[in-house]
């Protein structure tokens, strides 16, 4: 049984360690240094890149193990002191083999493999670092990602074996190692520099912001705009999310932050556990793919692409308004639907008042965006923004930020970074199995010859290849892997590179809420207390349009504001007109219930309106119109023969 228990253990994660007031002190004082280096690095330093990611992932192993036990048994069990010991160890190996990288980073970096071959020594903690991060991304991420990289592993040393396109040339152990640990394709590559860099420093802008009372502002403002509606608290939980998802990047955070107060009070106005868990789940998934921040994506996609930023979030404007104008229609028709009743308007505060309290919690989100359009770097971007923080902050005495606070946004900053850091650098991993097999160049192939280079199959195929990727990982590790593999496909049947990898961009997030390892619905279904299944099936039928809109804009590249004003305002309309139509007939409701068969030809209607063709289109809005004039006289009807009733 025991031995069942310990397998048992590496399938789960997430479980925090009973921290003694030790591990406190140290924990805060890695993650205050952590992100004092960070900053540093950014502004002044001069490391060489190896070295600056050695420390960087070094330190975030050594909070890794310190926050984070091995299974549930080593945080609440007898063995817990035993246990702390072993993680003990693999903080002070985490810090030994920064230490060594940092040393020999020149060397190490400039070193022709073939003419300098590793020591000892540079394979010890090589194997060091590489070991201590599938262990902590298990421990933090899960096994899903874990798995990814074993096959990945044994793909890379026994595919040698297979025949055909799959075969490759066969690695020895220290070559493995070598592009492992040692080249700029493996732990090195994109995705742990990426997260060492402006990911981390925007993971901390969202900590300065949430400490200055940013959080609690934007809930207001969410509140005060649409409190007073119909379903107005689940449309609160929509704003709310959307608002701090953009900036905060996780939706597991997201969920956890916000949903401690959507959630219940969905849930007392009167939807249902799982439709109230839901909403959030979709919600503040879908703060990843809304401008100016994106929850970092813009500049993830920036890095990997090298297309300008504010390119990029001029693309994503209108796909992200029309996902959050379809959640803000659900909702609503959901309300109608269940004839919630409307809120008390006294207990709703005003808009004026709101923003005379908060107004300048939007200032360092101008400052992001200026400073952004000027050219500077991302990091650096981030830094000013903190800056304007701690400055807009002293405007009210209830949000001013002394050092106290600095200091718990810093260790705050470096914590909420840890799970997103062990991703990329598992990332990593897998990537130097792609690039040391070339499997990464022959993936195009093999998907174009699955679907023989038809664009709907490839578009699908891509889909299903980012929402199995992206289970249960962060949007940077998801995105970054599943630009590796997918995008080379889509751009090579045509597709603009921007459309292509904001498409692997949507479903790389919208993982997040999709069954079975449908993660942000897990996090809302405990606030909840409902079945997870449920609420992931759930923020799947709210969220429909999220798996709709990449189709939509790679179809139609005026919805990534290509093409003329008037081309990209009809395209616009219609995809208004069709979001609606297609959330009334998921739902069931319009201007009364609906039929099934009206459902129908909403949903039709819908997607006729929203697919990029001007007949289809037209069908679709007559579709549309039909049923809204048929419910319209019905009412009429009903309302006339109810009036006539009474007066008899």
């Amino acid at each position: 049984m025991d031995i069942k228990n310990k397998i048992a253990g590496l399938f789960v994660s997430g479980y925090k360690r009973k921290l003694s007031s030790f591990d406190i002190k140290l924990f805060t004082v890695f993650a205050l240094l952590l992100s004092v280096y960070q900053i540093w690095s950014v502004m002044w330093g001069k490391f060489d890149p190896m070295n600056q990611m050695a420390i960087h992932l070094s330190v975030i192993l050594a909070l890794t193990f310190l926050l984070y036990g091995y299974s549930s048994k080593t945080v609440e069990g007898k063995k817990r002191n035993v246990n702390a010991m072993t993680d003990y160890i693999c903080v002070l190996l985490a810090i030994g083999a920064g230490v060594y990288f940092t040393l020999h980073a020149e060397r190490l970096a400039t070193r022709i493999p073939i003419l300098e071959p590793l020591t000892n020594v540079d394979v010890f903690f090589g194997l060091v670092f590489v070991l201590l991060t599938i262990e902590a991304a298990r421990r933090t991420i899960g096994f899903p990602i874990i798995l990814i990289v074993l096959i990945g592993f044994g793909y890379t040393l026994w595919g040698h074996h297979l025949n055909g396109i799959w075969g490759h040339r066969e690695l020895s152990i220290i070559e493995f190692i070598d592009e492992l640990a040692f080249s700029f394709n493996g732990l090195w590559g994109s995705p742990i520099s990426v997260a060492a860099s402006f990911v981390f420093m925007f993971m901390l802008f969202g900590a300065f912001l949430n400490k200055a009372g940013a959080g609690a502002f934007f809930f207001n403002l969410s509140t005060a705009i649409a409190g007073r509606t119909r379903g107005g608290s689940a449309k609160v939980a929509v704003l709310a999310s959307a608002f701090f998802g953009s900036i905060s990047g996780s939706p597991t955070a997201n969920v956890v932050t916000t949903g401690t107060f959507t959630i219940p009070v969905s849930k007392k106005s009167g939807y249902t556990k799982a439709v109230a868990a839901a909403v959030e789940a979709a919600a503040s998934t879908g703060g990843s793919i809304l401008p100016p921040i994106m929850g970092s994506s813009a500049f993830l996609m920036a890095a990997v692409t090298q297309l300008p930023y504010g390119s990029i979030v001029i693309a994503a404007i209108i796909p992200g308004i029309l996902y959050y104008v379809s959640l803000l229609c659900m909702v609503h028709f959901e309300a109608l639907r269940l004839d919630i009743p409307l809120p008390d308007k006294k207990e709703i505060p005003k808009i004026k008042h709101v923003l005379k309290d908060g107004w300048f919690y939007f200032i360092p989100l101008i400052v992001l965006i200026l400073f952004l359009i000027q050219g500077y770097s991302a990091s650096r971007t981030g830094f000013y923004g903190i800056l304007s923080i701690v400055v807009v902050s002293w405007f009210r005495k209830e949000s001013r930020m002394g050092l106290k606070r600095i200091f718990e946004a810093m260790v705050d900053g470096a914590k909420s970074a840890i799970p997103v850091t062990t991703a990329c650098a598992a990332a990593g991993l897998i990537i130097a199995g792609i690039m040391s097999t070339g499997l990464g160049g022959k993936l195009t192939s093999i998907v174009l010859g699955l679907t023989e280079g038809m664009l709907l199959p490839t578009l699908i195929l891509v889909m299903i290849i980012c929402i199995i990727l992206g289970m249960g990982m962060p949007v940077a590790a998801a995105y970054i892997l599943t630009a590796m593999l997918a995008a080379p496909a889509l751009i090579e049947l045509g597709i603009a590179p921007l459309a292509a990898h904001l498409f692997i961009v949507y479903f790389s997030i919208f993982s997040a809420i999709t069954p079975p390892v449908a993660v942000a619905a897990y996090a809302a279904a405990g606030i909840a207390d409902t079945n997870p299944n449920r609420v992931g099936l759930e923020a799947v039928r709210i969220g429909i349009i999220g798996f709709i809109v990449p189709f939509m804009f790679v179809l139609e590249p005026s919805l990534l504001m290509e093409g003329g004003i008037i081309e990209i305002v009809l395209s616009f309309i219609t995809a208004i007109i069709g979001v609606i139509a297609l959330s009334a007939g998921v739902i069931g409701w319009l201007k009364a219930r609906c039929s099934p068969v009206k459902r129908v030809a909403l949903i039709v209607g819908g997607c006729m309106t929203m697919y990029p063709d001007i007949i289809l289109s037209g069908i679709g809005i007559s579709l549309i119109v039909l049923v809204f004039v048929l419910q319209q006289r019905r009412k009429i009807d009903i309302g006339m023969k109810n009036s006539a009733d009474i007066h008899a």
